[in-house]
C-alpha cells in the first residue's frame, strides 16, 4: 500500500497508535487510504501527501495522546509536537472533514483556526470525500449513508450528530467537487 518515506511512515505511525487499542478505528483507516489512493489520478504530486493525511486522519482518537476529546486537534498537535510531522499533512488532519464545525460545537475553533491554517482546498474536499466514502469498517460506502450512519451511531442531538448534520452540505459538495475532477480527468473513484 505505502510507497514513499512519508506514506510507510504514516503507516507505520497510524497502525502503532491505532492497532491494538481501536482495531476498527484503524480498519477506517486503512480504507480512507485506500480510498485517497484511487485519486492520484487528480492529485498530481500531493497523492502520497493526502495518502499519508488519510491514515493518520484519526490518530488523535488513540487513548495514549487524546487530551481535548477533539481528535482532529488532539491528531495535529501529536503529530506537530511529538512526531514533528510534514506542515502539510498535519494541517490536513487537523482540518479533515469540516472540522471547523464541529470545533465550532465544542468550543474550540478559534484554537484550530489559530494553530492550523487550511490545507489547498483540492486536497481538503479529496480527504472529505476519502473519510466520507469510507465505513467504520474501511469498505465503501456513499457520503449520504455515512452521514446517517454518523447520526444514527451517535446520536443526533450529540456534539457529533449536530455538527455532522450541518456539515452534511459540504460534505456532499466535496465528493461531487472530487467526482467532477475525476470525471475530467477520465477516471472515477471506485465504490
Amino acid at each position: 500500500m505505502a510507497s514513499t518515506a512519508l506514506s510507510q511512515w504514516a503507516y507505520d505511525l497510524a497502525e502503532r497508535m491505532l492497532s491494538e487499542p481501536l482495531p476498527r478505528r484503524w480498519a477506517h483507516s486503512l480504507g480512507v487510504a485506500r480510498r485517497a489512493q484511487s485519486l492520484s489520478p487528480v492529485l498530481g504530486g500531493d497523492a502520497d501527501l493526502l495518502e499519508a493525511a488519510a491514515v493518520l486522519h484519526d490518530v488523535g482518537y488513540s487513548p495514549s495522546i487524546a487530551s481535548t476529546g477533539f481528535h482532529p486537534l488532539d491528531g495535529a498537535r501529536f503529530l506537530r509536537d511529538q512526531e514533528g510531522a510534514d506542515e502539510r499533512v498535519t494541517r490536513l488532519v487537523a482540518h479533515h472533514s469540516c472540522a471547523l464545525l464541529e470545533a465550532e460545537e465544542r468550543g474550540l475553533r478559534h484554537e484550530l483556526e489559530a494553530e492550523f491554517t487550511l490545507e489547498q482546498p483540492e486536497l481538503v474536499d479529496a480527504l472529505i470525500l476519502s473519510d466520507m466514502t469510507t465505513t467504520p469498517d474501511g469498505g465503501p460506502t456513499t457520503s449520504t449513508a455515512r452521514v446517517a450512519e454518523i447520526v444514527q451511531r451517535y446520536g443526533p442531538d450529540t456534539v457529533v450528530g449536530r455538527f455532522i448534520q450541518r456539515a452534511a452540505p459540504e460534505i456532499h459538495a466535496a465528493v461531487a467537487r472530487v467526482d467532477r475532477r475525476m470525471a475530467a480527468a477520465g477516471s472515477s473513484h471506485p465504490m
